[in-house]
Parts: C-alpha cells; sequence; structure tokens
C-alpha cells in the first residue's frame, strides 16, 4: 500500500496541470508578500537590492524567479531516491534557516567566545537534570502502572490520584511548590534536586499512562501462561510483560524524554545553570540576547535530533521479531 501511495504521488508530480497548479500558488503567494504593505509584508518579501526601487516589475520578476526555482525543485527531486530526496529538502531548508539568522546580523566572534562554556557547563547540566529525571520518572511510572491495573482499592486510588494530581498541574508550578513549599515542612533541597524531583513527578505520572498501555497491549494468556509455570509477579514482569510491552513503550517514551530534555529549562527560574539559564545570563550585560537564544535553540535541536536517531534505532532493534 506504501509502495502503491508512493508511486502515485510520483506521478502526479509530474502531472502538467499539477505543475501549473503549484506554480500558480506559489507566484501568487510570493507576489502577495511582494505587494503588501503590512510589517509582515515587509519582512517576508522577497527582494534584491532596495525595495523601494524594484518596482513592481521587478518584485514580480523575483517572484517569478523564486517561483520557478520552487518548481523545478519539487519535479526534479522526485527523481531521486527517498533518502536523497530528505536530505536535499533538509538541506535548503537548513540554509533558508541560516540566512534568516543571518539577516539579525548576529555577532559570531562572541557565540564562538561563549559557545565552549555554554557546551561544558549548560548542556552538561541539561542532560544530567534530564537523564537522572527519566530514571526516577521511570521508576515511579512502573509501579504507579501495576497499582492502576491493580485490583487493590487503596493502591488504584493512590496512583490514580497522582497521576490526576500532577498531570493536571503546569510544571512550572510544580517546580515552585517542591522548591518554596518543601521547606515548609522543614524539607530544605537545593535547586538542581528540586528540579530534578519535580520533573520525575511531572513527567513519571505521564509515563504511568505510557507504561499501563504497554502492560496492557500483553495478552492476558501470557500472564496465565507464567503463573502456571510458578512464576512470581516480579519474574513474571521482567522477564515476559516488559520486554514484549517495550515495541510498544519506546516510542512514546523517547518522546516523552525528548519533552523532559526541553522542560528542564524550566529550573532555569531556580537558578541552576543548565543551558537557558546560561545563555540569558550571558547575553544579558552586553545585550547579545539574540545570539545566546539562537544559539542555545540550536543546541537543544541537535541534542534532540540525537535523540530521535537513538529512538529511531532502539525501535527497529525491538520491532525486529513484527516485521513481516
Amino acid at each position: 500500500m506504501l509502495y502503491q501511495d508512493t508511486v502515485e504521488s510520483e506521478v502526479l508530480v509530474h502531472k502538467p496541470w499539477f505543475i501549473a497548479a503549484v506554480f500558480a500558488v506559489v507566484l501568487a503567494v510570493f507576489m502577495l508578500f511582494n505587494l503588501t504593505g503590512t510589517t509582515f509584508g515587509e519582512f517576508m518579501r522577497p527582494v534584491i537590492g532596495d525595495p523601494e526601487q524594484s518596482g513592481l516589475y521587478g518584485r514580480f520578476a523575483i517572484a517569478f524567479m523564486i517561483t520557478v526555482v520552487f518548481c523545478l525543485n519539487v519535479v526534479f527531486i522526485a527523481f531521486a531516491p527517498l533518502k536523497v530526496q530528505v536530505g536535499i529538502v533538509w538541506l535548503e531548508l537548513l540554509l533558508l534557516f541560516l540566512a534568516f539568522f543571518d539577516s539579525f546580523n548576529l555577532s559570531l566572534p562572541f557565540i564562538s567566545e561563549n559557545l565552549p562554556y555554554l557546551i561544558t557547563q549548560g548542556v552538561v547540566t541539561t542532560i544530567y537534570v534530564s537523564a537522572i529525571s527519566l530514571v526516577f520518572a521511570s521508576m515511579i511510572a512502573i509501579i504507579a502502572a501495576v497499582a492502576k491495573l491493580s485490583s487493590n482499592g487503596f493502591a488504584y486510588a493512590i496512583a490514580s490520584f497522582y497521576t490526576s494530581f500532577f498531570r493536571g498541574l503546569p510544571l512550572l508550578m510544580q517546580i515552585y511548590l517542591i522548591y518554596l513549599g518543601l521547606p515548609q515542612l522543614g524539607i530544605i533541597m537545593d535547586a538542581v534536586p528540586s528540579g530534578i524531583l519535580a520533573l520525575s513527578l511531572c513527567v513519571g505520572a505521564y509515563m504511568t499512562e505510557i507504561f499501563r498501555a504497554g502492560i496492557q497491549s500483553i495478552d492476558r494468556g501470557q500472564w496465565e501462561a507464567s503463573r502456571s509455570m510458578g512464576f512470581g509477579f516480579g519474574l513474571t514482569m521482567r522477564r515476559i510483560i516488559l520486554p514484549q510491552a517495550l515495541p510498544v513503550i519506546i516510542p512514546p517514551m523517547g518522546n516523552m524524554f525528548i519533552s523532559m530534555l526541553k522542560d528542564s529549562s524550566l529550573v532555569s527560574v531556580l537558578g541552576v545553570w543548565e543551558l537557558t539559564f546560561l545563555a540569558r545570563t550571558i547575553g544579558q550585560p552586553t545585550f547579545h540576547h539574540m545570539e545566546m537564544l539562537i544559539t542555545a535553540a540550536i543546541i537543544y535541536w541537535i541534542m534532540s535530533a540525537c535523540l530521535e536517531v537513538a529512538q529511531s534505532r532502539l525501535e527497529r532493534h525491538f520491532a525486529r521479531s513484527k516485521v513481516r
């Protein structure tokens, strides 16, 4: 079915009426941005030289040229293999983003001067907080998922209250409540442990439903077969249920870890020297806010992309038995 859809899409790209329709739409969009006088139009307008001196025909020529390049890209890219198509589009989009960032007149020496410190201090702290939080969140999630699947009303009530409460409050509020509320009970924690605890409890509540769904996806006969062989609950869960549930659990788990990596920036409100806090602190005295924010954003993106690659490899590894 996937092969048939791919073939049909390639044939559609080579249809003259399709190319003409794409050309007309793209040209109309560029001309709309080119002729409008709003601020957004001035920002998006593709011009060469002074836009006020280019005139109507000059703007139309520029929009027409960009449209031709775009349509040629759409047509000829279909002849390449899928991976090559993806690589070409990624490269073009990356060049567009670089051109967009170049319009900010960023101070590259300032970025290169502070980049090593952002990596050695900010990235390391961000990964440390996220990794420790993921371990604790996974432990909490497994226990809460088993409790929600239990027939014990007390265990189910505690687990359901936990997931409802921590999924219902914003993470930033949880961070403040833990960091400022626990000292009222005589429990004083530093900023980093408070941030890890807040992330673990919040993400663990979401991961509880992931583990619960993964465990429930396993046929009940697996439990009955393990009991007939004399396996206890812990051995059954560790050796039979969880290994089979991993293909179901890993995709949303990977998404949660990527989300946690970005949500760890919220612990910057406690003064933790993670990536966002350092980017804001370094850029503020010299008013190089945009340089540091863009650098931090690119670093976050690179870390997320690495996690996406690792997630895809794990998915392929645990899904080998299901490949037909």
